[in-house]
């Protein structure tokens, strides 16, 4: 049911006396589905809004607007309908290899098209029939995550255990010649689709256009809870290695032929084989910033320059605790040190965190839980602040994996605890003022 939760302040709904309970029936008449639907119907400069109050009475309000002004309402259920679920049985998946017990909502498989284009998730384009995946094109859902893995139809059936896998490429043609802007994804998996089934697929997707944005290369994410699943192999120093050589190689003749390296590789694969990371200009737009593709990279630039801008008084007596996985700590004791060489009474003490939630081979911060934040961080007494980077919390909220809170964890260490964002100059503020 489209039940309103939230009536923005300033709004045309406020304005029209639209509150929070009502219920939206048609814009113009027609029945709105989700928020495809809404944003697609309200997309006009006059539309008629049936409205059905809380006491039951009908609303025809008619609206005359800006083309693309908002109505400013929120659902109670963000997409308004239920979300698809995946019906993929994919080799590589994650919420396969999660610890039981934890809240159900974790254990949601979503391939959903609307929540790529609203929250930026990746899809199969497996669990869409024809109507559905026109609509996509229909509604001018752009841009839109893929998760395309490869593009050997016989392959990517194997790897998503779906029969109907296999049309990828034509899937992925028809968007991109209709207009839609694409971001695909490839979870790279030893003795699959890496080596020249990677070349194979970096090959075949450059022929799509400029259209098809960019590619990220993430390796796949191993669990110590894999029992009764397909035995799989991670990367290490050495296969990383030659994931980069191959990558780094493309990358080349793509900048030669297209102007734009193209496929661009996360993170991890950098810290598993201690190669250096390329420079910040490599990253050209930062495009898969949200795949953990480039952020510590990013980071780092963003906080030297702000070091060398003299942006700040750069004065603090403050004692703070950052706590990061195994993978980035390295990186991040580095951007302490150079800090602190510009704020002498400051102290940052930079703790990495070892996953024993979900397994010794999990090192990103992103899979840090508040359990073993508290068996490891024993002591925090002198601290003035903890910081922990946002990717530890589920979205646009202060929960982590575990169900560990922000105000849980400042129960045990009584002490202010800051959910540090992502760019450089949050990470700087969040060390000199976060939490006081």
């Amino acid at each position: 049911m489209n039940k309103i939760k939230k009536v923005l302040p300033g709004s045309i709904a406020e304005e029209l006396e639209i509150e929070s309970g009502d219920i939206l029936l048609s814009i113009n008449n027609k029945k709105v589905v989700d928020i495809i639907d809404l944003m697609y119907l309200t997309n006009d400069e006059f539309i008629v809004v049936e409205i059905q109050k809380k006491d039951g009475e009908i609303w025809d309000l008619e609206i005359d607007k800006e083309f693309d002004e908002d109505l400013g309402i929120e659902f109670e259920n963000p997409i308004i309908d239920d979300a698809t679920r995946c019906s993929n049985n994919c080799v590589f998946c994650f919420i396969d290899q999660l610890p039981k017990n934890m809240r159900s909502t974790l254990y949601f498989k979503d391939d959903d098209s609307r929540l790529s284009f609203l929250q930026g998730n990746f899809v199969t384009l497996t669990n869409l029939n024809e109507d559905k995946f026109n609509r996509i094109i229909d509604y001018r859902i752009s841009p839109i995550n893929v998760s395309v893995h490869t593009t050997n139809p016989e392959l990517r059936v194997k790897m998503l255990g779906n029969r109907f896998a296999g049309n990828i490429m034509e899937r992925l043609e028809k968007l991109t010649s209709n207009g839609i802007v694409v971001n695909a994804q490839i979870v790279l998996c030893p003795g699959y689709n890496d080596g020249d089934e990677l070349s194979r697929t970096l090959d075949d997707l450059i022929t799509l256009g400029s259209n098809l944005q960019s590619v990220a290369i993430v390796p796949i994410g191993l669990t110590k809870h894999r029992e009764g699943l397909i035995q799989m192999e991670g990367f290490n120093q050495s296969t990383s290695k030659q994931v980069i050589d191959r990558v780094h190689a493309f990358q080349e003749r793509a900048l030669e032929k297209i102007g734009t390296r193209f496929a661009f590789l996360a993170d991890e694969f950098y810290l598993l084989s201690g190669v250096p990371f390329p420079p910040y200009e490599a990253y050209e737009d930062f495009i898969q910033h949200e795949d953990g593709v480039g952020m510590i990279r990013k980071l780092d630039y963003e906080v030297r320059e702000i070091l060398g801008s003299n942006r700040y008084q750069m004065e603090s007596d403050r004692k703070v605790l950052i706590v990061t996985g195994v993978a980035a700590h390295p990186y991040l004791e580095s951007l302490a040190q150079a800090i602190m060489a510009e704020v002498p009474k400051l102290e940052i003490e930079v703790m990495k965190i070892e996953n024993d939630f979900f397994g010794e081979r999990i090192t990103v911060a992103g899979l840090v839980t508040g359990t073993d934040i508290k068996k490891q961080v024993l002591n925090a007494e002198n601290c003035d602040a903890i910081l922990l980077p946002v990717s530890m919390f589920r979205a646009n909220e202060d929960v982590m994996l575990d169900d560990c809170s922000i105000s849980d964890l400042e129960a045990h260490y009584h002490k202010p605890v800051v959910k540090v964002g992502e760019t450089g100059i949050e990470f700087v503020e969040s060390i000199l003022y976060g939490g006081n």
